[in-house]
């Protein structure tokens, strides 16, 4: 397929997800399956143009100002690829399968329109109701905040320690681009994608088959560091879901001690399994509801919560949900993360750390949720955010911002998704 027959798939794949209002990867996935005579190198670049759209959503409305899925997709390609309206025109010419070219009105927004004179709102390319808690978040920064929440992000990695070292894996990767991410000497990164490139599918890769590498975002990874696991703890991971924060505290505690990982659905729970397995991490008990939990109140020198949350640090990657998120979600999970905090605050034991993880950027559901939590619990104190980044990562790596004593990670701040990470301990008495 050429440009033009790419473009008019991303448009069609634009127009179920409007339709239908699901999941871009959903209806990703069908569209390749109703054309299968598409390429991979196809399906990569079909993708790119929804994802993209999805994306710079307010802002390619603005500049052909339109919203209908055409629009989104032009305008994608203007905005990410750098294609003006000649540039369409000539990448279009003689493909049958292309969408109509830019009529005059189209050519005339495109051409006339500079982003730098577009609203807050549209630059920062957010749902209007977002703004607010972008400010109280970000302060006078939160339009370039959010707007490296709608660039394409890099594809991150974490050295699985207990089955392979950095320079292993980075030689197993050489052909696709791998490199140290830094912070972390065991996180790797390979660069964001360009255009209708794609990211190797390193899950094909015989290193990843061995057990030697996880896919995990460098901010996940630092989330996990600053928990502070060590050989010999009894750690509770309370919502491992698919397990990926307990994988890199087995490795960090060099598979001694013992890790309970814990979701409230069992079902959530079941990739955990042959992921434990790959990776060879063997001081790891899955446990499904609250009942399997009774015996460790009160025991655990470490309880992890990564909460239920709006996703909205993870916007660079799920696109759609941005759109799709409302306040009255916000609000449930809300009230599910202050009862979550609660639960897990009873299996700490006294001096023991209960450490607060969402991959949101909103305060309601960060500084303001650890903030009641204290306020409710005074056995608990909040450990000095700086103090924790500084003796991990050292004098030299910059400060995160810090927020109701916790540390909150961007991809404006730390080239990492959106995250939020307390460590609050409990006292001796």
């Amino acid at each position: 397929m050429r440009l033009g027959g790419r473009l008019a798939a991303a448009i069609e794949v634009l127009e179920d997800i409007e339709r239908r209002h699901r999941p871009a990867a959903d209806a990703l996935k069908d569209w390749g399956l109703s054309h299968r005579f598409a390429g991979s190198g196809d399906r990569a670049a079909v993708g790119n143009i929804v994802y993209d759209a999805l994306r710079r959503k307010r802002s390619a409305c603005w500049v052909l100002d339109s919203g209908t899925p055409r629009a989104l997709a032009f305008g994608a390609l203007a905005l990410e690829w750098g294609m003006d309206a000649d540039a369409l025109d000539r990448a279009f010419h003689g493909d049958r399968f292309a969408p109509q070219p830019l009529d005059e009105a189209e050519r005339a927004a495109l051409s006339a329109r500079d982003l730098a004179d577009a609203p807050a709102a549209v630059q920062a390319d957010c749902p209007d109701w977002c703004v607010p808690l972008a400010e109280e978040a970000f302060g006078a920064q939160w339009v370039a905040e959010l707007a490296a929440l709608a660039a394409r992000p890099p594809l991150d990695l974490r050295v699985n320690t207990l089955a392979a070292t950095p320079q292993k894996v980075l030689a197993e990767l050489k052909d696709a681009g791998a490199a140290p991410a830094g912070m972390l000497a065991e996180a790797l990164r390979i660069a964001p994608i360009a255009g209708g490139g794609r990211h190797p599918n390193v899950q094909a890769e015989p290193a990843f088959r061995k057990g030697w590498f996880e896919v995990q975002d460098l901010g996940s990874q630092i989330a996990a560091a600053l928990a502070g696991a060590e050989g010999g703890m009894q750690v509770l991971d309370y919502c491992a879901g698919a397990g990926g924060k307990t994988l890199a505290l087995a490795a960090a505690m060099d598979n001694r001690g013992q890790i309970f990982a814990h979701d409230a659905e069992k079902q959530r729970l079941a990739p955990i399994f042959e992921r434990l397995r790959r990776a060879g991490a063997r001081n790891v008990q899955a446990i499904a509801g609250e009942a399997g939990l009774a015996p460790l109140g009160g025991r655990m020198d470490l309880v992890l919560v990564d909460a239920p949350c709006t996703g909205s640090g993870t916007w660079r990657r799920r696109p759609d949900a941005k759109w799709r998120l409302t306040e009255r979600q916000l609000q449930t999970r809300m009230a599910e993360q202050a009862a979550i905090l609660d639960a897990a605050a009873a299996h700490v034991r006294p001096g023991g750390r209960l450490v607060y993880v969402t991959c949101s950027i909103f305060p309601a559901e960060n500084a303001r949720r650890t903030e009641a939590f204290l306020a409710a619990n005074p056995a608990f104190a909040v450990l000095e955010p700086q103090v924790l980044w500084r003796a991990r990562f050292g004098e030299a790596a910059a400060l995160p911002r810090i927020s109701g004593g916790g540390l909150v990670m961007t991809p404006a701040g730390t080239g990492t998704d959106g995250f939020f990470v307390a460590v609050l301990e409990r006292g001796p008495g």
